[in-house]
């Protein structure tokens, strides 16, 4: 029975004997050589080199410097940015100046530029006095009469005083941009909008013009110095011949409009007189209207 239980014990293996001192040094070897691995590897480096940005100097600026000029009576919608640059406005604020003056189709008063973002009071204060701008745009329920505004001097070139009638139908850009208040946007689009009618039979058809919606005072002043020939016929649309493409250019007919035309000709075939197209049942009394002067089905 003591055998038994005594050889178990000498059958079992010696337990190994823990060394600190060889487990440290091991750990310390290794501790060293990624030391070195991290020293000596310099892929990263030599790949993504380290970027050297040169300090500017205080006082300088990045952009050309403008020449500064000594003060005297401008007018701000023909300015360029150099212009006001060297007026002493800052480079930014100039851009900003041209970009709002371009969007807006000019200044109107001063109080437009002393509102600019950006523009220092004391900046504005210097050149205010030398505006050749009014301090308060007019209000809304006062017109002015831009073909009889006195003008400023600038670059662009005098409008005439006392300007003669001249025809609507028959008038160029050039003509249209005699008018004040009238600048090259809104003769293109006064005339764009001539072509795709086929001709202004009477002056308030200028108050569908898109540019001139909300400026009264300007379709007052185109009324004032334009006419429309007696007798005068504008182009016409076939209503029998044109395809959709053709009739939805004429502003009075347009796409849904014309879809219904050209819909109901290919069902009940030509028309045979302008008048049928009041059996078209969507068609409305006033639209017939303005699209009557416009038709023919000959």
């Amino acid at each position: 029975m003591l055998a038994a239980s005594v050889v178990p014990l000498l059958l079992r293996p010696e337990l190994p004997i823990y060394l600190s001192a060889a487990d440290q040094q091991g750990l310390d070897k290794l501790v060293a050589d990624l030391k070195e691995h991290r020293t000596s590897d310099n892929s990263y480096a030599s790949r993504y080199p380290k970027r050297e940005y040169k300090k500017a100097d205080r006082g300088t600026s990045r952009y050309p410097v403008v020449p500064r000029i000594r003060l005297a009576p401008f007018d701000p919608n023909a300015l360029t940015a150099e212009g006001w640059e060297a007026r002493g406005v800052p480079h930014f604020v100039a851009a900003r100046l041209v970009k709002y003056r371009t969007a807006a189709g000019g200044f109107k008063a001063k109080a437009q530029v002393k509102k600019m973002y950006g523009l220092d009071d004391s900046v504005y204060q210097r050149l205010a006095p030398f505006m050749q701008l009014p301090d308060e745009a007019p209000k809304h329920n006062e017109r002015v009469d831009y073909a009889t505004v006195s003008d400023s001097p600038g670059k662009f070139p005098r409008k005439p005083r006392n300007l003669q009638p001249f025809d609507l139908n028959t008038a160029d850009t050039t003509q249209l941009m005699q008018i004040r208040g009238i600048g090259a946007g809104r003769a293109k689009w006064v005339v764009k909008y001539r072509n795709q009618l086929g001709g202004y039979l009477r002056e308030e058809q200028l108050d569908e013009v898109f540019v001139l919606r909300d400026a009264p005072d300007l379709r007052d002043s185109l009324k004032k110095y334009t006419f429309v020939a007696p007798g005068y016929t504008p182009k016409l649309v076939n209503v029998n011949t044109a395809s959709f493409d053709e009739m939805y250019l004429q502003p009075y007919i347009g796409k849904p409009r014309a879809r219904l035309i050209v819909a109901y000709r290919n069902q009940h075939g030509p028309f045979k007189r302008v008048e049928d197209l009041k059996q078209i049942p969507i068609l409305k009394e006033e639209d017939w209207e303005k699209m009557r002067p416009y038709l023919r089905c000959e």
